[in-house]
Parts: structure tokens; C-alpha cells; sequence
């Protein structure tokens, strides 16, 4: 097989849609837009919500609430079996993390979760543990500093 002998599967390729082309192409005249009103016109259309000039919905609900989103802690997540990938280093600080892949640069706060195992004795340095990250990681005689 070359790839001047490949076609295309009957069916599969159609010919572009030129309108304005002649009243025979299906496709003259008013160009599949109706006759005449805002939306048959160039550049014409309602944006989304626009009820006609009647006070839309979202207008006529109440804004009411708190949203917590503004004001959220957000943390990175590194499972502690992933800390396996930062070679022969076993200070696994933010920096080293970032270095070895397992953060992106522009990281805040890490959390390190406790999925996965751990081989060797870290010392890991992050905002937050959880418990059985925490576990893990003492338990193979490594040391857990919490940054503030």
C-alpha cells in the first residue's frame, strides 16, 4: 500500500457550501438566512441571555449567598509514592519537587497525601500532611517539617 493509491471511503468528503453562488446551487439568493430581520443581516445576531428587551432571568434573581472561592487555600498534591522519583535526593522540598517534575513552578502550598509507599527515609518539607502521609513517611525513618 502507497500513499497515492489511499481514497477517501464514498461519502466521506464533501464539497465546501459556497453560498451566494446562483439559485441552482441550493444556496442563492438569501443564502440559507431567511428573509430579511437582525439575524439574515452581516454581523447580525442576539447575544446569549437577550430576552427582546424584556428584563432578562438572570436579572430578575436574587444574587444571593456566599461563595467561599476568592478566599480558598489551594493546594498542590504529591502522593508520598511519587517522592520515589526525585532520584538520590532525600530532601524533598518544594524546589527539589519542582525539579524532579512532580510540581509545576508556580506552585503556592503542597499538601503530600499518603498514597503509595515509601522505600527510603525522606526528609519532606511541605505545608500540609495527612495522617497516613505522615505515617508513611515516619515510619520509614524519615522527618516531617511543616512550612508555614
Amino acid at each position: 500500500m502507497r500513499l497515492h493509491n489511499l481514497s477517501n471511503t464514498p461519502g466521506a468528503v464533501h464539497r465546501k457550501k459556497r453560498v451566494g453562488n446562483g439559485e441552482s446551487s441550493g444556496w442563492g439568493k438569501t443564502c440559507g438566512k431567511g428573509h430579511k430581520g437582525q439575524k439574515s443581516r452581516s454581523g447580525g445576531g442576539i447575544p446569549i441571555g437577550f430576552e427582546g428587551g424584556q428584563m432578562p432571568l438572570y436579572r430578575k434573581l436574587p444574587h444571593r449567598g456566599f461563595s467561599n472561592v476568592q478566599f480558598a487555600t489551594n493546594y498542590e498534591v504529591v502522593n508520598v509514592g511519587d517522592l520515589a522519583k526525585l532520584g538520590d535526593e532525600t530532601n524533598a522540598t518544594p524546589d527539589n519537587m519542582v525539579k524532579a517534575g512532580l510540581l509545576r513552578a508556580d506552585s503556592k502550598r503542597v499538601k503530600i497525601l499518603g498514597t503509595g509507599d515509601v522505600e527510603k527515609a525522606f526528609k519532606v518539607s511541605a505545608h500540609k500532611f495527612s495522617a497516613s502521609a505522615r505515617k508513611k513517611i515516619e515510619k520509614a525513618g524519615g522527618e516531617v517539617i511543616e512550612l508555614s
